[in-house]
């Protein structure tokens, strides 16, 4: 019987699981952190923001030169009932541009802010400036008086540490450093990372009918899209890849690629020769080694390998070009997700056909697609793994899930984009 997607996908969770711990950790600066996961909780050396800031263009005040404290009167009415009930006529004072430590704002006055600046000491409310009379900012060095609405403490204040507190944790293990973290980072003033060490993969690509690109094509041959397909995949999930020449199909020749590996190799991968045929190359070259042979409940990319060869984690994916790529979204990537942090997961919105598809029974189908910028879905291609064309139109997959045989034009699915 078939195994289900998601077992597979936690059988490779499992083969994965230990490899962080083994590789370690390094120290690099920010921006060559980009992508990598955070090896440890990152605690906030100080306060962001480091003070307290005005959040608008305006006038820095003291609530209590206000009548009541700018809350109004004690009985939640205005003072007389006038259309200029509470209003403050204080005395303007030196700007205060974003950048300088201001000096302290005494009572009676009222001083110019920017957004972002320092509040002065003394200060405990902003009063934008479209609601001062007159509504402009007098010019620095002349005598003024600006008439201002009442206004309660902390109104327009940023908080020193509102965004995020001293030593509690910004960040947590296992994250994924895109530009919004690394911005965090390099706003509380931190210039260096720990983030976990990359796995380093062995990446062989197997069949005698097989070529390298560039190279004339003799009858019967095609050119290898496995090798470079898959590479470009893994090293945009951050792994670094070590790719060989083509194996043929002699079981001898894969197994000198694969002893012959760089030392630290944590991952090899292979496309071809999983199924059930009468040239299965890896499947004969595994002899001996703890690794099984299946058929997973999806289509593309049933026939899948997993296990370990020479004590090294193995995944077999098959040897069609869309089944490769599907093997990796669905098993391969995930599974890096979770053991390493990273790389992040695919976006899993739900859109709407465009037209009507049909799906074997009992398999989990993926179809390649492209999000519309209206929302819908439309399919790429047909169900065949052979169609590297439409792969290449694509910008998504659609998952049709186990007992699902037809939708209809405008029914639901889940789309992942690549």
């Amino acid at each position: 019987m078939p195994r289900s997607v998601a077992e597979h996908a936690d059988a490779v969770r499992g083969l994965l699981a230990g490899l962080p711990a083994a590789k370690g950790s390094e120290i690099l600066p920010l921006m060559e952190a980009l992508g990598r996961a955070l090896a440890v909780d990152v605690l906030a050396p100080g306060h962001l923001p480091p003070f307290a800031n005005s959040q608008m263009d305006g006038y820095a005040v003291r609530s209590l030169d206000f009548p009541h404290g700018g809350r109004g009167s004690d009985d939640g009415g205005s003072d007389d009932g006038g259309p200029g009930a509470g209003v403050a006529r204080l005395r303007v004072v030196a700007p205060i541009p974003a950048g300088v430590a201001p000096q302290e704002l005494l009572p009676g006055t009222t001083a110019p802010i920017m957004t972002g600046a320092m509040m002065p000491a003394g200060a405990d409310a902003v009063v934008p400036i479209e609601r001062a009379v007159p509504d402009s900012f007098p010019k620095p060095g002349t005598d003024a008086i600006v008439e201002l609405p009442p206004t309660a403490a902390r109104t327009f204040v940023r908080a020193a540490g509102s965004d995020i507190a001293a030593g509690t944790r910004a960040l947590a293990a296992g994250t994924s450093l895109g530009p919004g973290q690394l911005g965090l980072l390099a706003a509380l003033g931190i210039t260096d990372v720990e983030v976990r060490r990359p796995l380093h993969a062995l990446l062989v690509t197997t069949g005698d009918e097989v070529v390298e690109p560039g190279r004339p094509l003799p009858p019967g041959k095609i050119h290898d899209a496995n090798g470079t397909l898959l590479e470009a995949a893994m090293r945009q999930a951050g792994l670094l890849v070590t790719r060989t020449a083509i194996s043929s199909d002699d079981p001898a020749a894969l197994l000198a690629l694969l002893r012959g590996r760089e030392p630290g190799t944590d991952l090899i991968v292979t496309t071809g020769g999983v199924s059930k045929g009468a040239y299965e190359v890896v499947r004969q070259a595994m002899a001996g080694q703890p690794v099984e042979f299946l058929s997973v409940a999806m289509q593309p990319g049933g026939p899948q390998g997993i296990g370990t060869f020479d004590g090294v984690p193995f995944l077999g994916f098959p040897g069609n070009p869309v089944s490769c790529l599907v093997s990796f979204e669905m098993f391969l990537r995930p599974a890096l997700t979770t053991v390493l942090g990273t790389p992040a997961s695919r976006p899993a919105p739900r859109a709407r056909l465009t037209e009507r598809l049909s799906s074997p029974a009992g398999k989990h189908q993926l179809r390649r697609a492209r999000l519309l910028p209206d929302g819908r879905v439309r399919l790429e291609g047909g169900p065949e793994s052979h169609l590297v064309h439409a792969l290449a139109n694509a910008n998504a997959l659609v998952h049709v899930p186990v007992g699902v045989t037809e939708l209809e034009a405008g029914a639901e699915v889940e789309v992942w984009m690549l």
